[in-house]
């Protein structure tokens, strides 16, 4: 389904974005990893080429906040390429303090949380958006989440450690307007823009959080990260198209 397109995904070294870089190559596709590791980034590469007997899997080093390294990395995928056909927005940058209770967050924190997460994947999208222009097509998938879309469960998480930082809901329901905003600006661009919006993802959380999540789901509860394969899927090949500006959940119903 995506036979020789090049699609760059940010944070391609994470948790879910190994994930991404697999379903694209899987659907022969070209996987271009951009995160700001470049350690973790090239031990990537190098294990999921060697995994998947594959040499369609390449590595840039970027920043998503800086215009100098985003420009870089469009000229040195241009160059080796000749085009870029998608991106897929996956970073999730974020500073020393985040993650902290709601009374225990400071504001330069909170500004500068929003500034990394949200303020780079509009950056991000701007730049590429520059290219897609020039080129005459585009398309951008940006990560976003159910809480996004819905309040926190916060009963879920009692007894444990965990919270959903307010940086984290206010990141992600922006992110989906956004998206919304930039399909209605790209309008007669040939450019088109989603977001795909997860559950949350499996990762040796605490039994007792992981009980109370799937009783608000409508059978498996956590997914792993592989179940947002087919949707990733979907919206970077042809059979979604005309879809455009929409937001996708992925998350057993946690959210109805």
């Amino acid at each position: 389904m995506l036979k020789d397109k090049v699609v760059v995904i940010t944070g391609g070294a994470g948790l879910i974005g190994k994930e991404f870089v697999k379903a694209v190559i899987e659907n022969h596709g070209i996987a271009i990893i951009a995160d700001i590791n470049e350690k973790l980034g090239q031990q990537v590469k190098k294990q999921l080429s060697k995994e998947l007997n594959t040499e369609k899997i390449d590595f840039v080093k970027l920043d998503i906040t800086s215009k100098e390294s985003l420009n870089n990395c469009i000229d040195y995928l241009y160059n080796k390429y000749g085009k870029i056909d998608a991106l897929v927005n996956n970073a999730y940058p974020r500073n020393e303090n985040y993650g902290k209770h709601f009374f225990d967050v400071e504001y330069d924190d909170f500004v500068e949380n929003l500034g990394l997460n949200l303020g780079g994947y509009f950056t991000t999208s701007q730049q590429f958006t520059k290219y897609f222009k020039t080129q005459g097509y585009g398309n951008i998938v940006n990560i976003s989440s159910i809480y996004g879309v819905v309040a926190p469960r916060f009963e879920i998480y009692e007894n444990t450690s965990m919270t959903t930082p307010v940086e984290y809901a206010a990141i992600k329901s922006g992110l989906i307007h956004l998206t919304k905003y930039m399909a209605k600006y790209f309008k007669g661009m040939n450019i088109k823009i989603n977001t795909l919006s997860p559950g949350g993802i499996f990762d040796s959380q605490p039994e007792s959080f992981l009980g109370k999540y799937q009783d608000k789901c409508l059978s498996k509860g956590m997914l792993d990260k592989s179940d947002l394969k087919g949707t990733l899927i979907y919206l970077l090949s042809d059979m979604s198209k005309y879809v455009n500006g929409q937001n996708i959940i992925v998350d057993d119903g946690f959210s109805l």
